[in-house]
């Protein structure tokens, strides 16, 4: 992912009203961030711990959303559904997403299975284990890494294009 500035990560948020965006914290690390190890920037707001926000590139440009994490409880181990990471370390959290204009002014939400902190980057980046004699643990990692991207941009601009 391109670094990117306080100035460009406020103004992307596609699904945040004009006060919501004013009142929103940016990561606290954002100056140490390893860009070239992050597929999309997600962090939790801390003055509302339950807001996440995520911040992608799609088309070229970075698009940010809000999500609300729901209170209610996983009865069983979800899978998330950006990094599909099916040993995953962390927890996965339901998180509620509004559309953008006028789906989202009409209640119109979206709802998605995501690691709970933004783990996805890290857990498809670790060396998947070997399935079969002769299989290539790198371009599985690199498969892996590129699914993420597609994931999380098609996932943002669904949500950008309140479809």
């Amino acid at each position: 992912m391109r670094p990117l500035t306080d100035t460009l990560i406020l103004g992307s948020f596609v699904n945040a009203s004009q006060r919501e965006r004013q009142n929103l914290t940016l990561p606290a690390d954002l100056g140490e961030l390893a860009w070239d190890k992050i597929d999309y920037l997600g962090w939790h707001d801390r003055k509302t711990p339950n807001l996440g926000l995520v911040v992608a590139e799609v088309d070229g440009a970075p698009v940010g959303i809000l999500l609300r994490q729901t209170d209610s409880k996983i009865r069983s181990r979800p899978q998330c559904t950006w990094c599909e990471d099916i040993y995953i370390p962390n927890d996965v959290t339901f998180y509620s997403v509004k559309r953008s204009g006028q789906a989202g002014r009409n209640g119109n939400t979206v709802g998605t299975l995501v690691c709970a902190n933004f783990e996805c980057s890290s857990n498809v980046r670790k060396l998947p284990p070997v399935a079969y004699l002769g299989f290539d643990v790198e371009a599985a990692r690199l498969q892996r890494i590129a699914s993420l991207q597609e994931r999380v941009a098609n996932f943002v601009r669904d949500i950008r294009d309140g479809v």
